[in-house]
């Protein structure tokens, strides 16, 4: 469903991307894990469409992602953004309808606040929460509504941008048994970026470890432990010494 061909991308002097080569199949979760500013998040915007890769090529289902229809190629996507990203001054059910009531996918009011409002049920809200605002939800409460505005289209492929990020433990366990669940239902394409481990190994099919702008390693989750790769070694375990340099 998504390949990634010899991407490279620079900003100026620095070099992010350094030639990524990267292939998730249809309908399976692969979870991309890699410290901070290795270029997980460039390379998914890259995947969007919404950075322009310098060198190499980006396929959606075949699809060069830089000759692609933008309103038809964004229709397929779904997202969860790492900070929630809900509309202050929209209501609950009118964030999760958000594509639904603009744009190529536009539907009746009554009908996305119906499918809004069933999607709220299906992440584990109540029909009660649909007409609050965010600020008068809990984090955990808001990470669900941001989740079932990510899947209120029916997307074909799902981007989790570090969905368990601010939540504690318990409430991160249960955004990712959903996101399992939902995703395996769904039968969707996922692309997970993260530093949380528990969230890998509840989420991930398959893994790939990004450092110094390329994929070091990639395979299935069960191979991940042993998999005899010293990057992905160091930072599954979080050892200081190793070939990744710690920031002092």
């Amino acid at each position: 469903m998504i390949t990634l061909e010899n991407v490279h991308k620079s900003f100026g002097p620095k070099q992010v991307l350094r030639g990524v080569d990267l292939t998730i199949p249809k309908g399976e979760s692969m979870v991309i894990i890699g410290g901070s500013g290795t270029g997980k998040s460039v390379m998914l915007k890259s995947v969007l469409g919404l950075i322009a890769p310098d060198q190499g090529r980006i396929l959606v289902d075949n699809e060069d992602v830089t000759k692609a229809d933008r309103d038809a190629f964004l229709a397929r996507f779904g997202m969860l953004f790492q900070g929630g990203a809900l509309f202050d001054s929209l209501t609950v059910w009118q964030n999760v309808a958000f594509r639904l009531l603009r744009g190529s996918l536009k539907r009746p009011k009554s009908e996305a606040r119906e499918i809004a409002i069933e999607k709220l049920r299906r992440v584990g809200l109540t029909a009660d929460v649909a007409d609050q605002f965010p600020s008068e939800l809990s984090g955990g409460m808001q990470k669900r509504v941001g989740l079932a505005r990510a899947i209120a289209a029916e997307p074909e492929i799902i981007f989790f941008d570090e969905p368990t990020t601010g939540l504690d433990p318990i409430m991160s366990g249960v955004i990712n048994d959903l996101i399992r669940e939902i995703v395996v239902e769904m039968g969707a394409t996922a692309m997970t970026i993260t530093h949380d481990m528990t969230s890998v190994r509840a989420i991930a099919d398959k893994v790939a470890m990004l450092h110094g702008g390329q994929i070091k390693w990639t395979g299935p989750i069960a191979d991940m432990d042993a998999s005899g790769d010293p990057y992905l070694d160091q930072f599954i375990h979080g050892r200081a010494e190793g070939p990744i340099e710690a920031v002092r």
